[in-house]
């Protein structure tokens, strides 16, 4: 029995990702066909990379599940022609990519990287002594497979961490809170944001909740650009409260070039590269939930529509 699976991407991303989709599918039971132009009405799966190329799903009649081949899933959740599961991606390399990203950025925050490899001016920079991780607590907003991954990285060198997330977790050398965010955030020397695009997440690090963070404190986006009020945080900036914000994440991108995140001398811009999903791991978990569905399995990671995530 033959399977389509539909590719909805740009010609780029079919560079990217088919070569080692194809290599996966091979190895299922099933004859799967994975093409960029099936009929609709032959769809029984769509694996989609890039977002806005397709509006409207009703054609799509026997599609038994879109499976998402990033972790956002803010552009598609809200659909209502879309009728079937809609997947997002976990694992895929995702946690492994973020984990790196964010463990050398605390890092240099945490030592104080930047005023010796920034300062080759011929000044003999030897006044600054940085505290030991243990004395450096850092909260981590948003608990899912990423957060959860940052924290036990983060936890293993040292670092007193404090996750926070909309329900309760229970991960072991964790402090897990739910409830007011500004109780996480009391005291924290380093934010790191991990959370899902949401109404209830917008805006979630604005003037209140940054002002329970200790001064000086840094703060790290590799989540969503809405998760912050930029306003807020240039004000923070300004300040001295924050001493440095490193952003992988914007409200609009590309960044524009007017934006003062670009001239401000505390903030990092990162172009949206904190983690990608790797083809080859990424096409073993599509592999994956294809064939669950094909055996009547649930499939794996589905998106809560109610919860946008």
């Amino acid at each position: 029995m033959t399977v389509n699976a539909l590719f909805v991407g740009s010609g780029r991303d079919w560079d990217t990702y088919a070569p080692a989709l194809i290599a996966a599918f091979a190895r299922l039971p099933r004859h799967v066909v994975l093409k960029a132009d099936h009929a609709p009405d032959t769809v029984d799966y769509i694996v989609m990379a890039g977002s806005h190329i397709i509006e409207d799903f009703s054609p799509f009649i026997r599609c038994k599940a879109l499976l998402r081949l990033w972790a956002g899933v803010e552009d598609i959740v809200h659909n209502e022609t879309i009728t079937f599961p809609i997947c997002r991606m976990v694992g895929g390399g995702l946690d492994q990519g973020m984990v790196e990203w964010v463990v050398a950025h605390v890092m240099r925050h945490h030592i104080g990287m930047d005023r010796h490899i920034l300062g080759q001016d011929g000044i003999w920079r030897d006044g600054f002594v940085p505290p030991l991780a243990e004395d450096r607590p850092i909260t981590i907003l948003g608990l899912g497979a990423l957060g959860t991954a940052c924290a036990r990285a983060l936890s293993a060198l040292g670092f007193p961490v404090t996750g926070w997330s909309r329900t309760t977790k229970d991960i072991s050398g964790i402090r897990c809170l739910s409830g007011p965010v500004g109780d996480a955030l009391t005291q924290a020397q380093g934010v790191i944001l991990l959370l899902p695009k949401t109404p209830d997440t917008e805006h979630i690090l604005n003037a209140e909740t940054l002002a329970k963070t200790a001064k000086g404190a840094f703060v790290l986006n590799p989540g969503r650009g809405p998760l912050i009020d930029d306003d807020a945080l240039l004000a923070a900036l300004d300040s001295g409260h924050i001493a440095h914000a490193t952003l992988d994440t914007f409200c609009t991108e590309p960044l524009p070039d007017s934006h003062p995140y670009w001239a401000h001398p505390s903030v990092t811009v990162t172009p949206h590269i904190a983690s990608a999903t790797r083809p080859r791991p990424a096409a073993d978990v599509i592999a994956n939930n294809l064939q669950r569905g094909e055996e009547g399995r649930p499939f794996l990671h589905t998106v809560d529509r109610t919860a946008g995530y």
